[in-house]
């Protein structure tokens, strides 16, 4: 409620309106160039990500569909997410309830995609260290296809279904005009931390077990046998897999990293409060996530930097240049 002799959101309903926050200060001023700075990162690089994949057929490969729907979950948090954090750190919320419990159900949309694409990535690459003999035939580029799209319509189900409360009464959390907050009970933080955090990060830190002890004893293996030129085609392919397990590798443990902050709350036993005026550290940290990612391709990957050049250099718009030879 705000009080009266103090700049509120809005002045024509004072007594159900919010305070307005203090004018930023010069370090809060830093902090919008850097926040605005990391979104636009975010937005260009997973663009690149994108277009890379999409345009080079040589790149049209299960595993990098996989990759190229995680870039879409990131494209969307630099491009919806975030600008929307950096506008309403410490000001009013304009948009009305309905927009604000738009915003939380996109948000979750996309964390819920991001965790989903991760299982998949990880069960990617089990299958082609474990068994790599199958993997052709197990893991095609329609199946990989299939298993995004049914990610990313379980997330949209999923979120639609834990937030019913605020779809079906948007704003009920908010307890002044020009307020966005949304307070997950503690049950429906439960379920969100078993089903996008608990079950996934299990399944992925098995799975990635399972492939170092493999890939170890292939190691060893391929020590002890003297094999003649089918043994260094052989090796040149586990290689390459295991340069792209180790690479995924990394992507997961830096989202770890980047969103067990997030889910402390239900981790804690609290309600999860999002204020969408605040920039929570825990929010974007999470987030940054999204800029994180592509920043590892483009260490690991050759043929992400080399994709780079040819589409900063606009050589991507001659003819032909889907067909260029990237890996």
């Amino acid at each position: 409620m705000a009080l009266e002799g103090t700049e509120v959101c809005f002045p024509q309903l004072l007594n159900s309106s919010c305070r307005k926050p203090e004018p930023p200060h010069t370090d809060t001023v830093l902090i919008y160039i850097l926040l605005s700075s990391i979104a636009l990162l975010t937005a260009v690089l997973n663009l690149l990500v994108i277009i890379s994949i999409s345009h080079f057929r040589h790149l049209h490969t299960p595993t990098n569909l996989l990759l190229l729907s995680l870039a879409a979950s990131d494209l969307f948090v630099g491009l919806l997410l975030m600008p929307v954090e950096i506008i309403y750190i410490e000001a009013c919320w304009y948009l009305g309830d309905i927009l604000c419990t738009l915003y939380y159900v996109v948000d979750y949309i996309i964390t819920s995609a991001s965790v989903a694409n991760m299982v998949l990535i990880s069960i990617d690459r089990y299958i082609a260290i474990c068994d790599p003999l199958h993997y052709p035939t197990k893991v095609t580029k329609r199946r990989a296809q299939m298993c995004v799209c049914l990610g990313w319509v379980f997330s949209v189900f999923f979120r639609i279904v834990l937030l019913h409360d605020h779809v079906e009464q948007p704003g009920r959390s908010n307890s002044c005009l020009g307020e966005c907050v949304v307070v997950i009970n503690y049950v429906a933080g439960v379920i969100d931390l078993v089903f996008t955090f608990i079950m996934p990060i299990t399944i992925i830190i098995l799975l990635y077990m399972r492939v170092f002890v493999v890939a170890l004893s292939q190691a060893r293996a391929m020590r002890s046998h003297v094999a003649a030129a089918q043994r260094s085609g052989t090796v040149t392919v586990r290689k390459v897999e295991m340069k792209a397990a180790r690479t995924l590798g990394i992507v997961i443990l830096v989202f770890l990293f980047c969103f067990c902050p997030y889910y402390y709350p239900a981790l804690a036993g609290e309600d999860t409060s999002i204020d969408a005026s605040s920039a929570a550290f825990e929010i974007w940290l999470a987030h940054f996530n999204s800029c994180l990612n592509p920043i590892i391709y483009a260490f690991f990957y050759p043929w992400f930097r080399k994709s780079i050049r040819l589409i900063l250099t606009l050589k991507v718009l001659k003819p032909g240049s889907c067909d260029a030879k990237i890996l």
